[in-house]
């Protein structure tokens, strides 16, 4: 049996086209052929040929040359112009060496002469069938690896990092275009570059020595972080970046050689982890500093005080650790705002950083505190000096959003080992200090001495103390008269706190009030004594004694609550006291705030008909575009300038103008602190309305005061209210 009756052939699946003139001979032929297992289609003539070879693909075409109008030739010329894959055999009658020469110059694959022996045209059909199926497969190979090429070409040049290749020497052989995007080199400029060149000068000998060990060490893959240098594109300027490096070493045979006597040595991958660096650094960095001033916060200043005291110890010297609390912050916040008041403190901390040298710490300690660490000072003196620089540079006006604005601060000094051995010791005992400076006037700096222990339980035990006297009732109200210096007549007394301590006895304001503004029993202070002051007063004006009017201060706290106005309408309506003879005293201070939300509530009041005044005026730095915007109706001038008056004292100047001022806005002025005749006439030649102070009686119970005042018209109402208050 002939080898071609074989069906399982894999080459009989090929697609035939016979072209012939000669039907017969073209039927003869594809049955011949189809009998093999071929698939067969037959076109009689060149120009059917042409067209179907067009529209369809065959393996193989048997072709006849001599054909009508367009021939074997033609259609060879016409396969070879469209490149077309299918082999031709041509079965021709030509036997002329020219016609076979030609037909084979022309791309035939191979030529049968008529009559063909039908053996030999199958071999030859079945061989040009391999052929062609490993041409195909060829073919399809090579498209499939230059796929293959184009997609890891195509992964390699888009992948997220860096991918390299170093040989021996560790030069680079490859690198991708990522390089480029990362770190703007080009790529030519680093092919026989060795990898330090865009390594950071920071981390070159780390690189050397990662280098040096990735292709001898036993681990298949090293890692390592490393700055690179990242260079701009359009500048030499260059900044780094970071990177996480990963070597692995190529063993023999896995790549090619690199050339002659060279060879790939490592494969790595650079890996951009600078986002990754930063964020850790930020999280770093909160967890140290803080975030508004951006200065280390007590936890990073623990840390480094316990480090110098290690030090301060084992070189015998000395440090010193300052408290700074800033005066007048919490008006100031209240006042103006907290975003203000977050602006004032990033300028504060700038000025106090520039008193100091580069390996002290100051820190955020909380709120408005600060902490200064002063390592490695020869003595306490030192110490003293750099808080005076301190208390120096803040006491220029801050320019904040165009409101100028003063402070100060009281700094406490704890000096190692003196003042304490340990880190709490040295910060308490500095914390100490602080509140003796705040306790006797603030703006000011003193050094802490053993003495200053009690100060602080005391104040501890105030603190405890008030809120029982508040819910005992134990604070009483005193009142000192307020004197028209045009007739010398009693105007009105203003209602002043006192506190008589089971233990200490009876305390100063001064000493108990900052504690109740702190702890916010202000607010229950205020609201008692406003009560039981318009109770006592009103008494009075039932008494026949309408015109008296009454002075109250209010504390900041108070006024920035929500329900201050309505509290205010209450407490007059639940007491039938008239508003238009009450006047609440406000801090200079509430000026420098342009809420909206203040100034409508102060309106409020005042179109009620109470009246309202600036206390201590000339303490604070207000302008007169603040009185402008409140509703402002008395200037009430600080004692300090009255007891220092004289003919030419600087103080008898500034109260002339304070006055002059308040003239030419038309309001009224009180002077505090007269002790003296020749102040209560010098103030009365300015044309100072109403004075107050000891020259007309220290503050007592409103009884007292009328009784006391010099007219009798007032005894027998004073006698009435004593009666009235034996009676409550």
């Amino acid at each position: 049996m002939s080898r071609f009756n074989d069906n399982s052939d894999t080459t009989k699946t090929g697609r035939i086209l016979i072209v012939d003139d000669d039907r017969r001979l073209a039927e003869s032929l594809h049955n011949l052929l189809s009998l093999r297992g071929y698939t067969v289609d037959m076109v009689f003539g060149g120009q059917q040929a042409i067209n179907r070879l067009q529209s369809s693909t065959f393996d193989v075409v048997l072709l006849d040359l001599a054909m009508p109008e367009v021939d074997g030739h033609q259609v060879l010329q016409y396969m070879r112009s469209a490149r077309l894959k299918s082999l031709a055999i041509v079965v021709s009658g030509e036997s002329a060496v020219d016609h076979v020469s030609k037909a084979l110059r022309q791309g035939a694959h191979d030529y049968i002469k008529k009559p063909y022996v039908a053996d030999e045209l199958m071999t030859t059909v079945s061989n040009a069938i391999r052929k062609k199926r490993l041409e195909d497969s060829h073919g399809d190979m090579q498209r499939r690896l230059t796929k293959s090429e184009r997609l890891h070409r195509f992964l390699v040049n888009n992948s997220p990092d860096i991918i390299f290749i170093l040989d021996q020497q560790g030069c680079f052989s490859f690198i991708n275009s990522k390089v480029e995007i990362l770190l703007g080199y080009r790529r030519s400029d680093l092919l026989g570059e060795h990898i330090t060149a865009i390594v950071d000068a920071e981390d070159q000998e780390k690189a050397r020595y990662f280098f040096e060990h990735a292709h001898t060490s036993s681990d298949s893959e090293r890692a390592i972080n490393m700055a690179l240098v990242s260079r701009s594109a359009n500048t030499s300027e260059s900044r780094k970046r970071h990177f996480e490096l990963t070597m692995s070493v190529i063993g023999d045979g896995e790549v090619p050689e690199a050339g002659v006597g060279r060879r790939y040595e490592i494969y790595g991958t650079a890996r951009d982890i600078s986002d990754q660096i930063e964020a850790e650094e930020f999280i770093n960095f909160q967890a140290y500093h803080d975030i508004l001033t951006r200065l280390p916060n007590r936890s990073l200043f623990k840390d480094r005080l316990s480090v110098a005291i290690t030090q301060a110890h084992r070189n015998q010297e000395k440090l010193a650790v300052m408290f700074i609390d800033l005066d007048r912050f919490k008006v100031i916040n209240d006042s103006l705002g907290h975003t203000m008041g977050d602006r004032l403190l990033q300028a504060v901390s700038q000025r106090l950083l520039s008193c100091v040298r580069k390996g002290d710490t100051l820190s955020r300690f909380g709120g408005d505190e600060f902490t200064l660490l002063l390592p490695d000072i020869k003595s306490e003196t030192t110490a003293l000096q750099v808080a005076e620089k301190m208390l120096e540079s803040i006491k220029a006006p801050f320019d904040i959003a165009s409101h100028e604005i003063y402070i100060g601060a009281s700094i406490g000094i704890a000096v190692y080992p003196d003042a304490g051995d340990d880190i709490e010791a040295l910060i308490k005992n500095a914390d100490i200090a602080m509140y003796r400076i705040k306790s006797s006037g603030k703006n000011g700096s003193v050094l802490f001495n053993a003495e200053m222990n009690g100060s602080v339980t005391r104040r501890h035990s105030l603190e405890q103390d008030l809120r029982k006297a508040l819910q005992l009732n134990e604070l009483e109200i005193c009142y000192q008269p307020l004197v028209d210096t045009v007739n010398t007549n009693l105007y009105g007394v203003e209602a002043l706190i006192r506190w008589n301590h089971p233990k200490y006895g009876r305390l100063s304001p001064a000493e108990f009030i900052p504690i109740a503004e702190d702890s916010r029993l202000i607010v229950e202070i205020d609201r008692q004594t406003m009560r039981e002051a318009c109770l006592h007063v009103g008494a009075l004006h039932q008494k026949g004694h309408p015109e008296l009017s009454l002075s109250i201060n209010l504390s900041p706290v108070m006024v920035e609550r929500e329900d201050f106005v309505k509290h205010i309408f209450d407490t007059l309506q639940s007491t039938a006291f008239p508003p238009h003879k009450l006047q609440l005293e406000i801090t200079e201070g509430l000026l420098l705030n342009d809420r909206k939300d203040i100034v409508d509530k102060l309106l409020q009041l005042t179109r009620s008909g109470i009246n309202l005044a600036i206390d201590d005026f000339g303490t604070g730095f207000s302008s007169l575009s603040y009185l402008h915007k409140f509703p402002i109706n008395t200037l009430k001038i600080d004692r300090s300038f009255v007891q220092k008056l004289h003919n030419e004292s600087e103080d008898a100047c500034i109260v002339s103008a304070i006055v002059s001022m308040a003239q030419g806005l038309k309001m009224n002025i009180v002077a505090e602190g007269v002790e003296h005749m020749f102040q209560f006439n010098y103030l009365r030649s300015l044309g100072c309305n109403i004075v107050q102070g000891y020259l007309f009686g220290e503050a007592t119970s409103l009884a007292d005061v009328v009784i006391r005042y010099p007219y009798s018209k007032h005894i027998t109402a004073a006698q009435g209210l004593a009666s009235d208050t034996a009676r409550d």
